[in-house]
């Protein structure tokens, strides 16, 4: 069967510090049929969506500052606020803070929708972004 359709792709945007986890990242949701942006930095990303509006985000949470993931995701969501956000971290492994975005308190400073750690399987990650995006398989 041809496939003569023209179907935009979703956009998501990546930012982490990692560059390594950063381009793994990239070759996974590429892989999942969906075009990414990229950012280093929370400045990066904050530039970057000044400019350009993703379908949905995946942000690591300690980058420049140990809350650059929150601050992000505070600022796209007052402008993006239909934009579904993953905070994606190993924080929880590497100190042993765990955030639960659940709880009522934490949900009026943790903008995000969901809250993933690092390492999350290739399966999980698609099924929480086509979830987010509410894409029909």
């Amino acid at each position: 069967m041809a496939k003569h359709m023209s179907i935009t792709k979703k956009t998501i945007l990546l930012v982490d510090d990692d560059q390594d986890y950063l381009y793994q990242m990239k070759t996974r949701v590429e892989s999942f049929g969906f075009q990414t942006m990229l950012a280093e930095s929370q400045k990066e990303a904050e530039d970057l969506i000044e400019t350009t509006k993703p379908d949905l985000a995946i942000l690591d949470l300690m980058m420049e500052n140990e809350d650059s993931g929150f601050i992000l995701c505070y600022k796209m969501k007052k402008k993006y606020p239909g934009v579904p956000i993953i905070i994606a971290t190993g924080v929880a492994a590497e100190t042993g803070i765990s955030f639960d975005i659940n709880d009522e308190n934490n949900r009026k400073w943790i903008r995000a929708d969901r809250f993933l750690e690092k390492g999350i399987r290739s399966e999980k990650l698609k099924e929480e972004i086509e979830l987010l995006l509410k894409i029909n398989n």
